[in-house]
């Protein structure tokens, strides 16, 4: 029996072709860990990101598993960034102790950066010592225009692809720097911990309006309703014509919500 190669497979593989004579090769894991596509190749720097529980029918039910899997992927050298559960270190203690760590160093950042939400200050962390590793002059890095990562598109409009506990977190962090409330605009895949994601955020939520998204991946909408119900949070279904100025908005669960989102804000 010959098995097809999954969509994330597939477009592996043809990164890996179109990259074959670059100097360096950046692969960043779908699933991530010790099973996933991108760990064919014998990688020279692992950057550990965060690590909370999320795809948990692959990867495994705990921190501990799913750093295990993660961590295993680790071929030479490793940086790892902060991390929220002391498991990682325990794990990386454990598996990595033949392996190089890379320092995790602390630079100044220039305004803009400090303009950027605290998760993303961490990653440039993360980048410039990766930079500084490879010996890549990072004293005058410009910062990229990250689309859908907790992105103002307007001054009342904000929108974020994040779709799991760990993203709800760092949005959470944000949004205590404000004492205004948002309507969260929202959807969410069956296999996401939406519970999980909306306990987190509800303290910063006035309303939710639900968006209808055309994917039969996605959590069935009575169901959604009946937990947003539970937090005693008012329900609406997603209008563009409704949307105010003197609200503030937060579109945030995956990029199927923000894309059908933009869809129609950019249609007016």
């Amino acid at each position: 029996m010959i098995e097809k190669l999954t969509y994330f497979e597939y477009t592996t593989l043809i990164g890996l072709y179109l990259s074959n004579n670059l100097e360096f090769l950046v692969l960043e894991a779908g699933l991530g860990g010790e099973f996933d596509a991108t760990n064919v190749v014998v990688n020279d720097l692992t950057v550990i990101t965060t690590i909370d529980l999320d795809h948990q029918s692959f990867l495994g039910d705990t921190i501990e598993k799913i750093a295990s899997t993660k961590l295993r992927s680790c071929d030479n050298a490793f940086i790892i960034s902060s991390q929220i559960n002391n498991e990682v270190y325990e794990v990386k203690n454990l598996l990595l102790k033949d392996k190089k760590e890379i320092e995790l160093k602390k630079y100044p950042l220039s305004v803009e950066s400090n303009n950027l939400p605290q998760y993303l200050q961490n990653n440039l962390q993360v980048a410039l010592s990766v930079l500084e590793y490879l010996k890549i002059d990072c004293n005058n890095y410009i910062i990229p225009k990250l689309f859908g990562r907790f992105q103002k598109i307007a001054d009342n409009i904000t929108i974020d692809v994040g779709h799991n506990p760990l993203a709800a977190k760092a949005i959470a962090q944000e949004l205590k720097k404000s004492d205004k409330k948002v309507i969260l605009i929202y959807n969410s895949y069956k296999d996401k911990d939406y519970k999980e994601v909306l306990r987190i955020l509800q303290p910063f939520i006035k309303e939710i309006q639900i968006i209808q998204c055309d994917d039969k991946r996605m959590l069935n909408t009575k169901e959604l309703e009946c937990f947003i119900k539970s937090l005693c949070l008012n329900i609406k279904y997603f209008d563009i014509m409704n949307i105010r100025r003197d609200n503030h908005y937060l579109v945030f669960g995956s990029f199927i919500v923000v894309e059908n989102f933009l869809k129609e804000f950019n249609s007016l």
